[in-house]
């Protein structure tokens, strides 16, 4: 009952690690495309295709649910693929929905018409491909009205990660919300909307103060994927191994993820 994660790069194991805690006995196989990370540089077209490239080396694993455990992806290419491209026997699902409903306070599966929030001011971080779908603020739209959204690109952000930098990771997020707070003083919460922000999470909170709600992704889309397959338990694949991916090279990106996460992580070439 394998289910397939797929990311740009090591952003997605902040995502990986929640699933895996949240449903220890689902085989979660994780696909990285280190070699064409970022994504956030690219134009829709190239998302697109790389993405469906890792979506397909998934479903070889007997992942018949895919996770976009990136937000680059979800914004650029998720739509598409889910119109045109994915099979009626494949699922493939985003992570900007489950943390929409955290920020509106409603429910999964709740297609009630769009309302106010407690929320007014929201801040964005997201890469430059993100920011320029404006995907998050249309996905908002459909849940909620009143919203004032200030987005902020953050280029430079992964691509540190990546190299394993998190000096210069750090920086470059103090300049970026430095950035954001000239356009917008006071945010009442933040997005982190990328997969690698977690990792930088805390740095986001002492820029932003502590009257900040920061939102993260990961343990919010654990949760929505383990209501989702509890309502279609159909799509848990018939993979049965739990492995790490990477179209990198293996030791380098082992080394990395194990930095980040603090405990021995291991790719195999995909």
């Amino acid at each position: 009952m394998a289910v397939g994660i797929f990311d740009s790069g090591l952003g997605g194991l902040t995502v990986y690690q929640a699933v895996v805690e949240r449903l220890p006995e689902v085989p979660f196989v994780y696909y990285g495309d280190n070699a064409h990370a970022p994504y956030g540089v690219r134009d829709s077209d190239d998302i697109f295709r790389l993405t469906c490239a890792g979506v397909e080396r998934l479903w070889d694993e007997g992942c018949d649910l895919v996770i976009l455990a990136c937000n680059t992806a979800s914004a650029a290419a998720l739509k598409r693929m889910q119109e045109t491209w994915v099979p009626a026997d494949k699922r493939v699902l985003g992570v900007f929905v489950p943390l929409i409903e955290a920020l509106t306070e409603r429910q999964w599966g709740d297609n009630s018409p769009p309302r106010e929030v407690a929320v007014k001011h929201v801040a964005l971080f997201a890469t430059p491909a993100t920011v320029a779908s404006r995907a998050f603020q249309r996905e908002l739209a459909f849940r909620a009205i009143g919203v004032d959204v200030e987005a902020q690109p953050c280029g430079g952000v992964v691509d540190a990660i990546e190299q394993g930098d998190e000096i210069l990771a750090e920086a470059l997020v103090r300049s970026h919300v430095e950035a954001l707070k000239r356009r917008m003083p006071k945010p009442e919460a933040a997005i982190l909307g990328c997969t690698h922000y977690p990792l930088m999470q805390k740095t986001f909170q002492e820029a932003l103060g502590p009257s900040v709600r920061v939102f993260s992704q990961a343990g919010l889309v654990a949760e929505s994927l383990a209501d989702y397959l509890g309502r279609r338990p159909e799509f848990a694949g018939a993979g049965a191994e739990a492995k790490l991916l990477t179209t990198g090279d293996p030791r380098a990106v082992s080394d990395r993820a194990t930095q980040f996460l603090k405990r021995r992580i291991s790719f195999e070439a995909a």
